[in-house]
């Protein structure tokens, strides 16, 4: 039986299509038939239509100054040789002039300082939009190199005793050792917990549990007398890794802290990480 289409249908109806999804759709039904009935075509046009308004958002509302950028998901899962096709992204919009910048560079304030400051807001701004921003982003963004973008952010980061949270710390990437002195100093020398070191420097507990049980592990085989060599082999690390680690362990030494008291210490762990720790040792199970 032949479906009946009302005038109205017949004249008006057609102007759905004269859009965005439309025009994919018919470009998908054309140039891909392979994809499949028009269900599965409806399905995969509605999903890239939402991305194309996530990444590609009105900027009637960005303020002088903002910029709409795309990073990293905050949230992805990193692992070895995992590439950026793979990753998953999200937009955000970066304020790449605050909103002091004017004011300070009035008052005299040194453009390093300023762009210092602009690393750490970047930073500390895409985190809260759920992504991580890399140091070669920072640099294209701000018109410096990398290793000043590197530079500012341990000074920043050992001025404020805080971790910048980037993609190198947030997904425990970084090689750097500055945010690595700055979570064991608070596990072992302020003695914080477990929790409160995690909200300090934007870590997981599982990086703040790799922390704890790489750093102990390293001491003990330093005061057993182990050279690098011996101790990157014994423990399984590189020895890029393990010199960090010795290099914080002479610090310690030279500030005068007992290092029998910081490898006995245990850092306090809630009970309901107790109750479900990484596949990892315990801290009370290394000494």
């Amino acid at each position: 039986m032949k479906n009946y289409i009302s005038a109205n249908e017949a004249t008006f109806g057609p102007q759905e299509y004269k859009n965005f999804t439309g025009a994919l759709g018919a470009f998908f039904e054309q140039q891909c038939p392979q994809l499949g009935g028009s269900l599965s075509r409806q399905a995969l046009v509605g999903s890239i239509y939402n991305m194309v308004c996530r990444f590609f958002p009105e900027t009637t509302h960005l303020k002088p100054g903002q910029m709409p950028w795309v990073v990293v998901d905050k949230t992805e899962k990193t692992s070895y040789g995992k590439s950026m096709k793979q990753t998953a992204l999200v937009p955000v919009v970066i304020d790449i002039i605050g909103v002091d910048d004017i004011e300070q560079r009035k008052q005299g304030k040194r453009l390093k300082e300023i762009k210092k400051d602009a690393v750490a807001r970047i930073c500390q701004s895409v985190d809260k939009q759920n992504g991580c921003i890399t140091q070669a982003e920072l640099a294209i963004l701000l018109k410096i190199s990398t290793p000043t973008v590197r530079k500012y952010i341990n000074e920043w980061e050992l001025t404020n005793e805080k971790v910048l949270p980037r993609r190198g710390t947030i997904h425990d990437m970084g090689p750097t050792l500055t945010h690595k002195r700055i979570i064991i100093k608070k596990l072992f020398v302020d003695k914080l917990t477990v929790q409160e070191t995690s909200r300090q420097t934007n870590h997981s507990f599982e990086a703040i549990h790799r922390y704890i049980s790489c750093f102990k592990r390293t001491l003990l085989c330093y005061r057993k007398g182990l050279n690098l060599e011996e101790i990157s082999h014994a423990l399984g690390k590189s020895k890029h890794l393990i010199k960090q680690y010795l290099e914080i362990i002479e610090e310690y030494k030279t500030k005068g802290y007992v290092l029998d008291e910081i490898e006995k210490y245990d850092a306090k762990i809630a009970p309901h990480y107790e109750e479900n720790p990484p596949n990892e040792l315990l801290p009370s199970e290394l000494s």
